[in-house]
């Protein structure tokens, strides 16, 4: 008991319901592994009591945790005792009889006396407290406002992988180019209010490189390979050597193209790289204008250490590689005077991945701007991965954050007995509250900068997130538990600066009332057709005015087949030739036909699908006729669907068996489809017409 009391009071569980009415206990061995991590010692029965004992007498002492939330304009539940401002947080009502109270908000005002709780601006303050007794205490206080922005009223877009999405001008993967270009056509030609991309992280470096980009070094900046060189204002000013370079490049370029459009071959993100990073250092040899080197100042001073530390790492890399425990000693520190000696050394290289920095923002930005300007409600949905690479610039730069020896996965469910490991290190939840959630702050501040919207993959991870200790199995992981008052308070409050909407991908095994506190602070769900169905009653399809209002709706997802892919049952042999079938091919084979065929009858009984023979490209209209028809605020195409594309981006459960993360959109037959051809293909406004309002003219975005 003196180990699960110690465990509570830091969050960990020691045991976890896998399914209504089942509790599994978690093994000693990892909760006591798990409170290491977090520099609580339980290894023996001595030094567990005394970890306990100075918890306690540490919660006790306290005026104030070290982060509290206040909420604007949130609605009295009835909850608080009377006379209490609504949000106002239940450790400033248990504050001893005339405690001083000074508040220093994020603007430098001071604000001390009796505070005017409701009138407090929304940002981060400080908040400092001295009893009678002589006691004190500090606390960042977050006060932000109840919701974060809305959709402007129902909407539609394309869901699309970039590096998926070459066009005619790609050097041998999508880019920001092509992003562009894609927000400014889907926007005004197909009436689009949104396009939702892949997360755009930086990766670890290496050959090869993890194509996955939910295994990124850096959440807090974008990967330049997914720059358009041609965009770089200095391109068009080289001449000479650096033009007949850059020349060369481009034909090579053209030769990785090619390569994936009209050869089969796969997208190779390290080659392109290479002649990418060739072409950035030919054009770092172009000088700046006068307004161009302003520009990229105020961008270094901007971002400021995190930056500066984002490119240190680079430059460490570059040097000695990516895996740090090859790296001499000192460097292993950000904060060492080793670190700054070689960074010293190393300011060449340190200031071209600066601007890489600055290169990708500003392509970025004008991301961003063409889908305004094309009259997207919405924009460019930037999507937030869950962790970083153990081996990356963050877990590096920000190594106090981070759990050391743990790893971020799930436990076992009906659909993985094994569960998973994600090999990604969590974050610390008392290392997140004692700096008033700077990190998660700033990582929210940099991905809005040119985002309409932000997914937030596996979003449940703001509550609570499992970990596995290095060297056990998903199986002996536990839950740990976060603040999702302050998690949440942090989002809404980057977001409603940024006035943009937030998505969570809230899909399988989600803890009771998560879903509730998302929805009551404005975050949108996720909701795939195919797992919409009463579970808890016939199992059948949910029809679509039972759907929630609050969601993007889709027909599927990058890690999910394609909606021809499903309905001609595809997916079941691509997963039997895998090797990745639980049950004989026969049996698969036929669950699968026997959902299908009741999702059709389904799709006809609702008036959505004639009789008659089948007909995919007519099925797969049916499917987003449905969407259109669900109260979901926003409804997704996956872009292949439109082309009849028969292969996932990313089969779970494999590894160098399947080329994740590396096919271009293709159509039925399996030939890559370039962003012209989606432009003038027959199939794919056919599909998008069904979005459309009946009764509106084209270029309406509402459903």
């Amino acid at each position: 008991m003196t180990l699960a009391r110690l465990a509570a009071l830091h969050g960990v569980a020691t045991a976890y319901s896998p399914s209504a009415g089942v509790t599994v206990p978690v093994p000693d061995a990892t909760v006591v592994e798990v409170l290491a991590a977090l520099d609580v010692d339980a290894a023996t029965p001595e030094a567990l009591r005394a970890s306990l004992a100075a918890t306690e007498a540490a919660r006790d002492a306290r005026l104030l945790p070290p982060t509290l939330v206040l909420w604007q304009d949130d609605p009295d539940d009835g909850a608080q005792p009377p006379g209490r401002p609504p949000g106002l947080p239940r450790p400033l009502t248990s504050l001893p009889p005339g405690t001083d109270v000074r508040i220093t908000t994020e603007h430098g005002d001071e604000i001390s006396g009796t505070p005017r709780w409701e009138r407090l601006p929304a940002g981060v303050h400080r908040l400092d407290v001295r009893a009678r007794d002589g006691r004190t205490g500090r606390s960042t206080l977050i006060v932000a406002p109840a919701r974060v922005p809305q959709p402007p009223g129902r909407g539609y877009g394309v869901l699309v992988q970039l590096y998926s999405l070459l066009s005619g001008r790609s050097w041998g993967m999508g880019d920001l180019g092509d992003l562009r270009e894609l927000a400014a056509w889907a926007g005004r030609d197909l009436g689009a209010g949104f396009v939702q991309v892949n997360p755009l992280h930086a990766a670890v470096p290496g050959t090869p490189t993890d194509p996955s980009p939910y295994r990124p070094s850096s959440r807090r900046f974008p990967d330049p390979v997914h720059l358009r060189i041609e965009d770089v204002p200095e391109y068009a000013y080289a001449a000479g050597e650096e033009r007949a370079e850059l020349d060369a490049l481009t034909g090579r370029a053209a030769e990785l193209r090619e390569g994936v459009l009209r050869k089969g071959e796969l997208i190779d993100r390290d080659a392109v790289w290479v002649l990418k990073r060739q072409a950035l250092e030919v054009l770092r040899r172009v000088p700046l204008g006068p307004g161009r080197q302003a520009a990229l100042r105020e961008f270094r001073a901007g971002q400021g250490q995190a930056l500066l530390d984002h490119a240190t790492w680079c430059a460490f890399t570059e040097r000695y590689g990516a895996d740090r425990r090859q790296w001499p000693e000192g460097l292993r520190d950000p904060r060492s005077a080793a670190t700054a000696r070689e960074r010293d050394e190393l300011a060449d290289r340190v200031d071209f991945h600066c601007r890489l920095a600055w290169l990708t923002d500003e392509q970025l930005g004008a991301a961003a701007r063409a889908a305004r300007e094309a009259g997207m409600p919405v924009g460019i949905v930037h999507d937030l991965a869950v962790g970083v690479h153990p081996d990356g610039a963050d877990a590096w730069a920000q190594a106090d954050a981070f759990a050391p020896g743990m790893s971020v996965g799930a436990p076992p469910d009906a659909f993985n007995a094994h569960g998973q490991d994600w090999g990604l290190p969590p974050w610390r939840p008392d290392a997140l509250a004692a700096s008033g959630y700077a990190p998660y702050r700033d990582l929210l501040r940099g991905l809005l900068r040119h985002a309409g919207a932000l997914r937030i993959d596996h979003v449940m991870g703001l509550f609570r997130l499992w970990w596995v200790p290095a060297g056990r199995r998903p199986t002996e992981g536990t839950y740990v538990r976060y603040d999702a008052e302050a998690m949440l308070a942090v989002l809404v409050l980057e977001a409603h600066r940024a006035g943009a909407v937030v998505i969570g991908e809230d899909l399988g095994t989600v803890e009771p009332g998560v879903r509730e506190s998302l929805q009551r602070r404005g975050v949108l769900g996720t909701s795939v057709l195919w797992f919409e169905r009463d579970w808890e009653g016939t199992r059948r399809p949910l029809a679509p005015g039972t759907w929630r209002a609050d969601c993007v709706a889709t027909a599927t997802t990058h890690d999910l087949p394609s909606t021809a892919a499903r309905l001609t049952g595809e997916h079941v042999e691509l997963r039997h030739r895998l090797g990745l079938l639980a049950r004989p091919l026969e049996e698969e084979r036929a669950e699968d036909a026997e959902e299908v065929a009741e999702w059709l009858a389904y799709l006809r009984g609702l008036g959505l699908l004639e009789d008659g023979p089948r007909d995919e490209e007519a099925e797969i209209r049916a499917v987003y006729r449905f969407l259109r028809r669900t109260p979901a605020r926003m409804a997704g195409v996956w872009l292949p669907d439109a082309v009849g594309d028969r292969r996932p981006q990313n089969l779970p459960g494999t590894w160098d068996q399947y080329p994740n993360w590396r096919l271009p959109v293709a159509d039925a037959e399996g030939r890559p489809v370039t962003l012209e051809e989606l432009a003038v293909s027959p199939r794919l406004h056919a599909l998008m017409e069904v979005l459309r309002p009946s009764t509106a003219p084209p270029g309406a975005r509402g459903l």
